[in-house]
């Protein structure tokens, strides 16, 4: 399948439902023409084909409230993203983070967190250090997820280095799976659309299977499974030399490819392998950190302790840019004991802005029993997501907490998956149009096979949540209606 990183619709028509809209001063007093103007002559946008814009304006968005965005032209949508899985807690507390930036930057602009520190990189750094798996206590801080897988792979490689093993410089990671773009992590970003235009990458990495049960022939038997995927870790061991691995990065539940749950025993084996050859065990949780599977990280769910966990996103739910990784203490050790330095360092590095935003969220997260309101959830939306198999081109369904995907088929009796010539037309023409069209912004992607990707904000209730799998029903039937209309199969 085409690679994709769309989060948004493509524009969407002037025929959106009247529901979905709004009259709003602020909207209407944009100045829509020159914005379109002014981003087509100097705004070059992240994954996006501009191309696909040249008869139609790029979706502008203006303002949030709750769970819902507006564009500029006052229409309102369901962020059902949120944002790009960060806006944990949607639009609803920006005057109260607002608030304690204003104090930060009246108090302190600036330091860096080179020999020396400040109170909220500190406090944040404790606060985190709380609520990690037990024995995980230093904190190191980045700009973003790629940011904080690329200093993973420092800290994996100057740890080896201090313990008498510079020989270690090659990864493990899994195929489809996403680590960011930076040019050390997309080394383990194990899909070609985003690597080919670069190689050769910085670290040599061996990429092995991912979790995805749905299509395995051991896909029905979780033991069987776990050891499948397992001994292929070691068979490509044993062939590429562990004495010369320095990490193995996987996210707990895999974002490429649909919220891809691990079998039962996988990351126990992760972490018996690791500790058997002597590799450090890197738990990528720049998604699932902060609440999105309903723990403050999805390894406490799956009951491993990580050498090192990557984070970012919901560290601030998207109002400021921050990120990091979280070292156990042996990991740590080196860097801690002064045997030896961390030789790596960027400017904005446990920002006073960031850090004190990161506070305050993580303090509304505790305040407003985000982990219980995801968990709640999580049960009444696996229950209403195995009720629509019966829709229309539904092949699977799989997720927790506020984090899920829809897997779509071509023929639901043999599972006979879209060519990649339909699936861009069901994702990128049909689906996309209806959803937008009833208010609704997700992520349609085909990174593997095609899938409906759904992440709400951590303080969605069912109400709204049903309201999401309402318009994806209507949406499908509305392929179905499509295809039936004339759309060759």
């Amino acid at each position: 399948m085409t690679a994709t990183h769309t989060t948004g619709a493509p524009p969407v028509s002037d025929s959106l439902s009247l529901q979905h809209s709004v009259d709003l001063n602020a909207e209407a007093a944009l100045d829509k023409a020159g914005l379109q103007r002014n981003l087509r002559e100097h705004l070059l946008l992240n994954f996006t084909n501009m191309g696909r814009y040249a008869e139609s304006d790029v979706p502008v968005f203006v303002r949030g409230e709750g769970c819902y965005i507006y564009d500029a032209d006052g229409r309102k949508f369901i962020d059902g993203l949120s944002g790009l899985f960060c806006t944990n807690l949607g639009h609803s507390f920006g005057e109260e983070v607002g608030e304690v930036a204003k104090q930060q930057l009246s108090e302190l602009v600036y330091t860096p967190t080179w020999t020396v520190a400040h109170p909220s990189a500190i406090k944040l750094a404790e606060k985190i250090a709380s609520k990690a798996p037990e024995g995980m206590e230093h904190v190191f801080f980045t700009n973003s997820g790629s940011e904080a897988v690329e200093s993973a792979w420092k800290l994996a490689r100057e740890w080896h280095w201090a313990n008498g093993e510079p020989q270690r410089t090659k990864a493990i990671a899994r195929r489809y799976a996403y680590h960011g773009t930076t040019m050390g992590a997309m080394s383990f970003t194990g899909y070609a659309f985003a690597r080919e235009k670069f190689e050769p990458l910085a670290v040599p990495t061996h990429h092995v299977s991912p979790t995805y049960a749905f299509r395995h022939h051991l896909g029905h038997d979780e033991e069987a499974l776990t050891a499948y995927l397992l001994e292929e870790i070691e068979t490509v061991l044993e062939f590429t030399g562990p004495s010369t691995v320095a990490m193995l990065i996987a996210e707990p539940v895999q974002n490429s490819g649909g919220s891809i749950m691990p079998p039962k025993g996988y990351w126990q084996g992760l972490r018996d392998i690791c500790d058997k050859y002597g590799i450090l065990l890197v738990a990528d949780e720049v998604i699932t950190g902060f609440g999105r599977v309903g723990h403050w990280f999805a390894s406490q769910r799956f009951d491993v302790v990580p050498d090192m966990i990557t984070f970012a996103k919901g560290v601030t739910a998207g109002h400021a840019p921050l990120g990091g990784v979280i070292l156990n203490e042996k990991t740590a050790e080196p860097f801690t004991s002064g045997k030896t330095m961390f030789t790596h360092g960027n400017t904005w590095s446990g920002h006073p802005l960031s850090t004190a935003i990161g506070l305050k969220v993580l303090e509304i997260i505790e305040r407003e029993n985000i982990m219980e309101n995801v968990l709640a959830n999580e049960v009444l939306i696996g229950a209403r997501l195995d009720d629509m198999r019966s829709l229309p081109f539904i092949g699977d369904v799989r997720g927790a907490g506020h984090f899920w995907a829809i897997e779509l088929v071509k023929d639901k009796e043999t599972n006979e998956p879209f060519t990649e010539e339909e699936a861009d037309w069901v994702l990128r023409t049909v689906l996309s149009d209806e959803m937008a069209r009833r208010g609704l912004l997700c992520r349609l992607d085909d990174r593997d096979q095609p899938v409906i990707q759904l992440s709400p904000p951590l303080i969605a209730d069912m109400a709204l949540i049903n309201e999401i799998l309402d318009i994806i029903t209507a949406a499908l039937i509305h392929v179905e209606d499509t295809i039936k209309a004339g759309r060759p199969s």
